[in-house]
């Protein structure tokens, strides 16, 4: 049973802190790798596939959000707004590489959406980000305890 919550815990945490909610996955992926209870593999392949599904809801979320851009409640402003699709639009879809960064990754990913990058690319270079920024954070994270 406590694989299944590790894992589920470890998927939810990943899956949320991908979408624009203020939310860490490294501590639990962290934790978790400290722990030494599950495999290594299984771990990274978790928290990368949370990661990259709330990736995707944010691409997905910006493909339709302008649907409902005059409207009054709208969250970002129309300035805002173009000025995220320019610099998309100057640095293009490799800027989704950056995905993993915190503060900048989450609402990238949803100008993707926005500039409507087809999914498959994005879903390959957001897919490519993130489990690159997870495989680091484990090798460091075993690397201090001493234990890679």
């Amino acid at each position: 049973m406590w694989d299944i919550s590790a894992y589920l815990g470890l998927f939810l945490a990943a899956f949320g802190a991908a979408t624009l909610l203020p939310l860490q996955s490294e501590a639990v992926l962290a934790g978790l790798l400290l722990a030494g209870q599950q495999p290594i593999a299984s771990l990274l392949l978790v928290a990368t596939a949370g990661n990259v599904l709330g990736s995707a809801l944010n691409w997905l979320l910006g493909r339709y959000l302008e649907h409902w851009r005059d409207k009054r409640w709208f969250p970002v402003s129309a300035e805002r707004l173009q000025r995220a699709q320019q610099a998309y639009h100057r640095h293009g879809r490799w800027s989704l590489l950056l995905s993993w960064v915190p503060l900048i990754g989450d609402p990238l990913t949803v100008v993707a959406g926005v500039m409507r990058e087809p999914f498959w690319s994005f879903l390959l270079i957001v897919l490519l980000a993130k489990a690159g920024r997870y495989l680091a954070l484990a090798g460091l994270t075993l690397g201090w305890a001493g234990l890679a």
